[in-house]
């Protein structure tokens, strides 16, 4: 997991080592944004779910940061599963990955889980001791707390939570006093998730499997995050072929998924990842969750999102589309949106017509632009006239 400045990020560099070497840092998206930008990198289409199989079918070299061994010769992948283990297996085991790189770091946590690997299914062993990145916890502002609020209004006591990183998620998590018996499941440890416990918010209790203990794949925050995961039994990570699959997740009762979202059309379909052609981000486990929580019963798949942004020029531009721009990739197609929240409440769109999810979005729009809002919606899914109906037809 790469979230720290490196020369691989560099556009001089990489214009260089174009045709020579692929490589891939998979999450570095927010430190790699300027060379995204560039368009020199290409962009692998994936879910979280299948990354193992997918690693361990393109990679020639794998690298991977490992504690130091224990006295039986096992490494601990520390804060991060996700598709490791099964890239390096599934990657000897075809031949594929001719050469496996562990780098140790004895600053790195130990987590317990599904995350220890021998020393024997690695090829060279280097020493590195590094501080672990650590990311500030994000501060929520007005709009955040308002959303916060509506999503809260959604969870209910013993439900499974997922949901990610970001200040509309820390909203979430400090409003959640009074909640009980909340289990967790989801890719990454939530922010705050030490606090929680300690409150007794969180406790697994409800859960079906894994009962008292949180289930991600990665964790990432601050130091205080790191001393609550290392060698606590409550806390495991698994890969992410287990966690983020949607028939794994949806098995848990009452699961909620929380994920953000940059735009949605009148239909439904939900935009993520970037808009037009222009990259933000990767699905992440997004599309997973969703379609777990939409199978799992009981469960509620919220989208979370501003309902408009100020664009350079100033003007006010709406989260709520007609239409997306051309280009923009679908993360959720609109046969499983459910929940959506803006500051201004909650539309429910899973059992409502193209029309009806239309009124009910422009009902959580920026009260400035539903006007334009109703005269898209009228032109695009209403006729205008008997004559625009014949000619139609005709």
């Amino acid at each position: 997991m790469q979230v720290r400045p490196t020369r691989l990020y560099d556009v001089e560099l990489m214009m260089n080592l174009q045709g020579h070497i692929n490589f891939d840092p998979s999450f570095g998206m927010p430190v790699a944004r300027k060379l995204i930008e560039t368009r020199l990198p290409d962009f692998y289409v994936e879910q979280s779910h299948d990354l193992g199989d997918r690693y361990g079918r393109w990679s020639d070299v794998f690298v991977t940061q490992v504690t130091p061994p224990n006295e039986q010769g096992w490494v601990n992948l520390g804060l991060t599963n996700f598709y490791s283990m099964q890239a390096i297996r599934d990657g000897r085991a075809s031949g594929k990955q001719r050469l496996t790189i562990g780098e140790v770091n004895d600053q790195q946590p130990v987590v317990f889980g599904d995350n220890w690997l021998h020393v024997t299914e690695f090829d060279i062993f280097f020493e590195n001791s590094q501080p672990i990145p650590k990311l500030n916890r994000a501060v929520p502002g007005e709009r955040d707390k308002k959303i916060g609020d509506h999503v809260l209004e959604l969870i209910k006591d013993g439900d499974t939570i997922q949901m990610g990183i970001g200040s509309i998620p820390e909203a979430v998590v400090a409003g959640m006093e009074g909640k009980h018996d909340i289990g967790i499941h989801t890719e990454m440890f939530p922010i705050g998730l030490p606090q929680l416990v300690e409150k007794g918010i969180v406790t697994n209790a409800k859960k079906p499997f894994h009962k008292g203990i949180t289930i991600a794949t990665f964790c990432a925050g601050d130091q205080g995050m790191y001393d609550f995961v290392h060698m606590n039994p409550m806390c495991q990570l698994y890969p992410c072929g287990y966690t983020n699959n949607p028939s794994s997740a949806a098995q848990y009762p009452n699961l909620v998924a929380i994920n953000m979202a940059l735009m949605i059309d009148f239909s439904g379909q939900i935009a993520s990842e970037g808009l037009g052609h222009r990259m933000v981000s990767g699905s992440g486990g997004q599309l997973d969750f969703q379609f777990g929580a939409f199978h799992s019963k009981g469960g509620r798949a919220i989208t979370v999102m501003s309902s408009s942004r100020t664009a350079k020029d100033g003007s006010l531009v709406s989260s709520i589309v007609g239409e997306l721009p051309p280009g923009t990739p679908i993360t959720v197609p609109r046969s499983y949106a459910c929940y959506v929240v803006t500051e201004y409440g909650i539309a429910d769109l899973r059992y409502k017509s193209r029309r009806q999810r239309a009124e009910a979005l422009i009902n959580i729009s920026h009260p400035d632009l539903r006007g334009e809002l109703r005269q898209a919606l009228r032109k695009n899914f209403y006729y205008n006239s008997p004559e625009a109906i014949l000619s139609a037809h005709a």
